[in-house]
């Protein structure tokens, strides 16, 4: 049942700001799961807290963020040169900042956390960092699924009340 109170108003357009908002929000939701997951099921991956694994969540949240940017910058540097030597350097670069990240989120945990929070080792890392992209990934891709079925159909609005 829909109350006034709770019901959305007309429809309204959806700013960059907001979609920056809710793909942050979701992705940290997804990261808090997905740790809590690897807390559950892997001995080495410790939060004395699950406020810690949600602020751990949000440190990998923004950690990967900026390693990705350095990822494409990197990688966009190479790829405005020619050659097989800029090729194969772009590789490496890339290949390095991926590896070499997972030491940095490594430390950083341990750094900001002091012991409170463990990720285990570097393939823990690995396997964590593997699953939340792949969590992502699954979400984002029934949002879209659901968002062109919707535009397919024609279907209005949601008006509120029970899915």
């Amino acid at each position: 049942m829909t109350t006034a109170a709770s019901a959305p108003a007309a429809p309204t357009v959806v700013t960059a700001a907001q979609r920056r908002f809710v793909s942050w929000a979701v992705d940290i939701l997804i990261g808090v799961v997905v740790l809590n997951l690897f807390i559950e099921y892997f001995p080495d991956v410790i939060a004395e807290s699950f406020l810690l694994s949600m602020l751990t969540a949000v440190l990998l949240k923004v950690m990967l963020v900026v390693i990705g940017r350095l990822e494409h910058r990197v990688s966009a540097y190479f790829k405005r040169r020619s050659g097989t030597a800029a090729k194969v350097l772009r590789v490496l670069a890339v290949w390095a900042i991926l590896f070499v990240s997972k030491f940095v989120i490594l430390e950083a945990v341990a750094l900001i956390f002091r012991g409170s929070v463990q990720l285990g080792g570097f393939l823990e890392v690995v396997a964590l960092i593997i699953a939340l992209m792949v969590a992502e990934g699954l979400v984002w891709a029934v949002y879209r699924r659901i968002g062109r079925r919707a535009e397919a159909g024609g279907a209005a609005p949601h008006a509120g009340g029970d899915a």
